[in-house]
């Protein structure tokens, strides 16, 4: 059993399984509202579903058609020529022209990236702020923004270097495509709306446990603590990534009396 497994498991051990999500915010089959700042790994980024988001309407859409096999359709290809509709996405996205390709993992993906630009190859965060300048650089790897779980990674190619095929690279249903295009499109609009200022504001509770870059918490506690941790922030109603070095989330839009039981009951440390 893997980490998420684990803290899947627990989860529905403590609080029971959770019957609805919304924003950052799971509801649990005991009643109990977790905070989360796990956010499947960061594919939750923009909130567990939105009100301001057709991405799951559309999903359902299409999956109303029945196209939902391994083949092609208009909704993965362009039916009249140029880039398919995640192309277009994240052509707009990193401001230059792009060939989307999707990968099962983000190692294979990675493998990828390198075999077509050994030199020009990064992983896209939102909101990161060291950021480079993404519109030059050949190879984009990065998680798509939208509450699934399944370990899909997107690879953006610069269209001049784009090769007809990819090592590896796979069709996915086009519901799930479909979805996911959609979502950059949220992603793109929400990177004007989110800032510093929605993220700094909880430093004065998250500091003590996490390093804080752009929206991301990497954790002081140790490695050999961390599944402690894990476990005592689950307790006081907050779940973390329960991966070392996947970075938590600070939670967008959340209350301020969230961390409320785990500023009364702070963790031993080392």
């Amino acid at each position: 059993m893997n980490e998420v497994e684990g803290l899947a498991r627990q989860i529905t051990s403590l609080y029971g399984t959770v019957k609805r999500a919304r924003g950052c915010y799971l509801y649990t089959a005991k009643g109990v509202r977790l905070t989360d700042l796990y956010l499947e790994g960061g594919r939750a980024v923009l909130g567990w579903g939105s009100s301001s988001s057709s991405a799951f309407t559309l999903m359902k859409n299409v999956i109303g058609r029945g196209v939902c096999g391994s083949f092609e359709t208009d909704f993965s290809v362009n039916a009249f020529g140029g880039k398919s509709r995640m192309s277009r996405a994240v052509s707009e996205l990193f401001n230059s022209s792009r060939d989307a390709f999707y990968f099962y993992g983000k190692a294979e993906c990675l493998k990828a990236a390198v075999s077509v630009s050994p030199e020009s190859t990064g992983v896209y965060m939102p909101w990161n702020q060291n950021e480079c300048d993404w519109s030059s650089t050949d190879c984009i790897v990065f998680t798509p923004p939208f509450a699934w779980a399944q370990n899909i990674y997107v690879l953006a190619v610069k269209s001049e270097l784009s090769p007809a095929e990819l090592n590896g690279s796979r069709i996915i249903p086009s519901p799930l495509e479909t979805a996911m295009t959609r979502s950059i499109y949220d992603l793109i609009r929400e990177l004007q709306n989110r800032s510093e200022k929605d993220w700094f504001k909880w430093d004065t509770v998250l500091s003590k446990y996490w390093e804080r870059k752009g929206p991301y918490l990497y954790p002081k506690v140790s490695e050999v603590r961390y599944a402690d941790f894990v476990k005592h922030c689950l307790e006081n109603e907050i779940v973390i990534s329960p991966v070392y070095n996947q970075p938590s989330v600070v939670p967008y839009g959340a209350e301020r009396s969230i961390f409320r039981k785990l500023e009364k009951n702070p963790f031993a440390g080392e």
